[in-house]
């Protein structure tokens, strides 16, 4: 009976489902380099995302949000999503300066889409805020709707890119 009660124990323990905590964030360096373009993002405006993938040590970095949005919908995706992370543009010092530690996770962020404003890579930005006070000023002046993250919509990062008027990409 003793060893029934340990082999038990033994199986109860192996079932336990460790439960895995996210990595921390990243701050934006001068040598972060973007997934897909493969340029230093610093030189970019508008807001970063960093998406951790179980097993690996690092995050894989995006020069917009609009891109770590496709990329998560790709069949390029491989790989348990650890963490998922954003610029919050409410704590940002600027379009052109979004910020190196500001950090918040993605699912919890409300975002702006269809704004007239444009990210690093040039194609219309999903603009991520911790709060939706500021989000809501920031779709006042640039137009735009708020939403949470569960409600961008796909048209949002995976549609055709339109060209864009020079205004918008020239403001700020």
């Amino acid at each position: 009976m003793r060893y029934a009660v340990l082999i038990a124990a033994c199986l109860l323990c192996a079932c336990k489902e460790e439960v895995a905590q996210a990595p921390d964030p990243l701050p934006l360096t001068e040598e972060t380099i973007a997934h897909y373009c493969m340029m230093n993002i610093a030189e970019h405006p508008g807001p970063k995302a960093q998406i951790f993938l179980s097993g690996l040590p690092d995050p894989i970095f995006f020069a917009q949000v609009r891109d770590a949005l496709s990329y998560l919908n790709s069949a390029e995706q491989d790989g348990y999503v650890a963490a998922f992370y954003v610029n919050d543009m409410g704590a940002a010092p600027s379009w052109e300066a979004p910020g190196a530690e500001n950090w918040i996770k993605a699912d919890s962020a409300v975002f702006v889409h269809g704004s007239d404003r444009v990210g690093g890579m040039g194609a219309p930005e999903i603009v991520p805020f911790s709060a939706s006070e500021m989000a809501a000023e920031f779709a006042q002046v640039h137009g735009g709707a708020v939403v949470g993250f569960d409600a961008i919509p796909e048209d949002a990062f995976l549609g055709p890119v339109a060209a864009l008027p020079p205004a918008a990409v020239d403001e700020e």
